[in-house]
């Protein structure tokens, strides 16, 4: 086998493109053109001498392709970039691991509970001022007289402050009957739905209430709630007016309770 016919079957082999059909037309362009590249003789050959040639081109064309078989496999083999070429994939190992953590139990503030209270320390009715308690666990409280006040008309204003969620709440507000005494209106700064107002008379006083509702919770801050009457024509004294807040939450219930100030 010729050299140029070595060459063009090694630069076959490395274009990795293992077209055997293509292969096998380079082998017989390849060594069919030196014989005819070399043929002077021009006079016709006999027949023994036909045969002869024939066999030799036969034999030339078995060669060639069992050199291309040597050279193509063996490129072949070695090339990484034949594609088809199976990828072992690992098979995944079951994580060790636990499908979720165990939730952790949530553990009240030290902060935001209430102190423990035996319901006899509690007074059954709104104290005056002089009698308050203004404070209790994460419950802070004052009652004021609202300076819109006039010399017809009153607002008592109770503002509560919590550090902590509270889950129930009730805020009474009691106005003495002095002369003329007429409810006119309430309001709150918490969502009105969120509450249930009522407005009673009793023997001495008139009891304004406002009880949240269940399954809503009163968020921690500060919050106000006003109570708006008529009364006779003059200056109120509110000494015999009062106020008391009854709510739970996270650790327990507790209550605070005063006067209002500022008439």
């Amino acid at each position: 086998m010729s050299r140029e016919i070595e060459r063009q079957l090694r630069e076959s082999a490395q274009a990795y493109q293992p077209d055997h059909d293509r292969m096998a037309a380079r082998v017989r362009s390849g060594a069919v053109a030196p014989v005819v590249r070399h043929r002077s003789r021009s006079r016709a050959r006999s027949g023994p001498r036909a045969v002869l040639v024939g066999l030799a081109a036969a034999l030339g064309l078995a060669s060639g392709g069992f050199a291309v078989a040597a050279i193509v496999q063996p490129s072949l083999s070695r090339s990484p970039g034949i594609v088809g070429r199976a990828t072992a994939v690992p098979s995944p190992t079951p994580s060790t691991r636990s499908a979720a953590p165990t939730p952790r139990s949530a553990a009240p503030s030290s902060g935001s509970a209430f102190p423990s209270a035996s319901p006899s320390s509690l007074p059954s009715a709104p104290a005056s001022a002089a009698a308050s308690q203004p404070q209790n666990g994460p419950l802070r409280s004052a009652g004021s007289v609202s300076a819109h006040s006039s010399v017809y008309w009153e607002e008592n204003d109770v503002t509560l402050s919590t550090t902590s969620p509270l889950t129930s709440l009730t805020v009474e507000v009691h106005i003495a009957l002095t002369a003329d005494v007429r409810e006119t209106g309430t309001w709150r700064t918490l969502p009105s739905d969120d509450f249930t107002v009522t407005v009673q008379r009793t023997g001495s006083s008139l009891v304004f209430r406002w009880v949240l509702k269940p399954g809503l919770t009163v968020p921690v801050g500060q919050h106000e709630f006003a109570a708006q009457f008529n009364h006779i024509t003059g200056a109120r004294s509110a000494a015999a007016d009062s106020y008391r807040v009854d709510a739970g939450g996270v650790g327990g219930t507790g209550s605070v309770w005063g006067g209002f100030t500022g008439r």
